[in-house]
């Protein structure tokens, strides 16, 4: 299994790259918003990978952090949402709008996505709407993800990193899914509030954070 690839950028495609490593060249394909991101060609690169195999295919496919991986990964264990379908939802909404959208049940926001039509939209947000919480939380590896990405690309590339695009407060956004979690609340109510709130108040910091998405889930009337 190949999990992931560290090397330069020999060559761009629209749906995938040709990385060298060490002489060996490996095709990934990557979703649009990962491929936008990317170095240009020469640069070095990291990717984490999965690798899909069939009778009459062998298929890297590439991702900037383990957490788009692991959507990836859920999405196409979704009935009906392929390799290809899978990228195009992640490349319209990126790993954070991918667990807001399912959090919130928001299959409009998924059937967005190029290809994908209402019946895989829905199905996508019932199937995974109890695996949101999960990867929501995964903020410490994602840190760690990124951490090892940027290292690389200082080690292996001398020319000045671009500014990195600001995320969503991902650590808040776990500690407060854990807060609710020792409040009594399920992990699907709890997942939906906090992508609401976060989604409203993209900087809010893991008390505001927490108190946003208590009122959500009060009662009504």
């Amino acid at each position: 299994m190949i999990g992931k690839i560290t090397g330069r950028i020999d060559y761009r495609a629209p749906d995938h790259v040709l990385i060298d490593v060490r002489g060996v060249g490996y095709l990934v394909y990557c979703s649009d918003r990962t491929l936008a991101a990317l170095p240009g060609v020469g640069e070095a690169v990291a990717l984490f990978t999965d690798l899909v195999v069939r009778e009459d295919l062998m298929q890297l496919f590439g991702f900037q952090t383990l957490v788009e991986k692991e959507w990836h990964r859920l999405l196409t264990s979704v009935q009906g949402v392929g390799a290809k379908a899978s990228l195009a939802i992640l490349g319209a909404l990126g790993p954070d709008g991918v667990s807001r959208a399912i959090a919130l049940g928001d299959w409009n926001a998924v059937k967005a996505a190029k290809g994908v039509g209402p019946k895989i939209a829905q199905r996508v947000v019932l199937d995974l709407k109890d695996k949101a919480p999960g990867v929501m939380a995964m903020t410490g590896t994602l840190a760690e993800a990124h951490g090892e990405v940027e290292a690389m690309q200082v080690i292996e590339s001398p020319a000045p990193k671009r500014k990195p695009v600001p995320a969503p407060n991902q650590s808040a956004q776990s500690e407060a899914l854990s807060a609710l979690g020792n409040l009594g609340y399920g992990p699907g109510d709890a997942a939906g509030a906090v992508a609401q709130a976060a989604g409203e108040n993209p900087d809010a910091e893991t008390p505001a954070l927490i108190r946003a998405a208590l009122k959500l889930l009060a009662p009504k009337g």
